[in-house]
């Protein structure tokens, strides 16, 4: 379904002397300046009927206006596909992700994605690029994410995660016994050996701040809660294993499985069987894209983290011991 913007606008005289780009930027702020600049070179945004150029300056008083088609910019394949939706309205939609769940098509990935299936609930994102996803979460991590329907909001919600205004926080399950809650200030980039992780990188990294606080010790074990002022891949992950606490089951960061001594039989079964990273996307917070409501969601563990921390809480309870090594 494609998207049709018409708009037009007077330049004011108190903006004379400005870029034709600055502009229009300004004017038409539900557009990013990098798409307003395509658009002026497409000549589909114009000064008085003619096409002009992004840096000419411009007197004030004249009329630009946009009229343009959007065409479908995702090729990939509309897939009908349960969705687990939170919230929705003609701007965003908040979806809870399941574990398992590809966000966007790749090699080995090609249909069955949460874009598929965003495609076929929500046509109208084909225009959008990678169809309103603005973030993404891991195939294995479950929760909460916000995708735009259309291309302001789309501009909106990149900027708020730019300006780091919009609320993210996790919870998780890390092995070994922390402390205390703190934060985690280092830089993230390609690992260096393996181009399939992500490395805490001085000197190539891009800035990774992750803050985190106790919500439950256990004897071997901590149930967290964390929160993002940044979103490097991986971020949560790779600060923990370089903090020496890795989550439980993550494939990546976290080693072979560890038993704990002394651990029930039940636990030593829900260990073993929880094979991904135990990382739930659970709270969501950003101002609506256009009407500038502040709003926020949250959303309860997904049953296998529940069962995995009912475990914990049953083996501390049966012996009653603070042994934390492991074999």
């Amino acid at each position: 379904m494609a998207e049709r913007i018409v708009k037009e606008a007077q330049v004011p005289f108190d903006l004379g002397g400005s870029r034709f780009d600055q502009i229009a930027t300004e004017l038409f702020s539900d557009y990013s300046r990098a798409r307003i600049q395509a658009w002026i070179k497409e000549g589909v945004l114009t000064v008085d009927g003619k096409a002009g150029k992004a840096k000419e300056k411009l007197f004030g008083g004249e009329t630009i206006a946009l009229d343009i088609l959007l065409e479908d910019q995702e090729v990939h394949q509309a897939q009908e596909m349960s969705l687990d939706i939170v919230y929705e309205d003609e701007d965003i939609l908040v979806v809870n992700k399941p574990a398992g769940l590809v966000v966007h098509p790749a090699v080995g990935n090609r249909d069955g994605t949460l874009m598929n299936a965003i495609l076929h609930h929500a046509p109208e994102t084909a225009h959008i690029p990678r169809a309103g996803i603005v973030h993404r979460l891991d195939k294995e991590t479950t929760g909460l994410m916000v995708v735009a329907k259309t291309l302001a909001a789309q501009t909106d919600l990149v900027a708020q995660l730019q300006e780091r205004s919009m609320g993210r926080e996790y919870e998780a399950v890390a092995i070994g016994v922390m402390t205390g809650g703190g934060e985690v200030d280092e830089p993230i980039g390609r690992h260096p050996h393996n181009r399939m992780k992500q490395a805490v990188e001085p000197v190539n990294g891009k800035e990774a701040i992750t803050h985190y606080r106790l919500v439950e010790r256990y004897k071997n074990h901590t149930h967290i809660r964390l929160k993002l002022e940044t979103g490097r891949t991986h971020q949560i992950r790779v600060h923990m294993a370089f903090i020496q606490y890795p989550l439980v089951g993550d494939p990546q960061y976290g080693g072979r499985l560890k038993m704990p001594k002394a651990c029930s039989p039940e636990l030593q079964e829900e260990l073993r069987m929880f094979r991904r990273q135990a990382l739930h996307a659970k709270k969501l917070e950003l101002s609506h894209p256009i009407s500038g409501e502040w709003m926020s969601w949250e959303v309860e563990l997904p049953e296998d983290m529940k069962k995995l921390l009912a475990a914990l809480k049953a083996d501390m309870l049966e012996s009653g011991s603070n042994d934390s090594e492991y074999f």
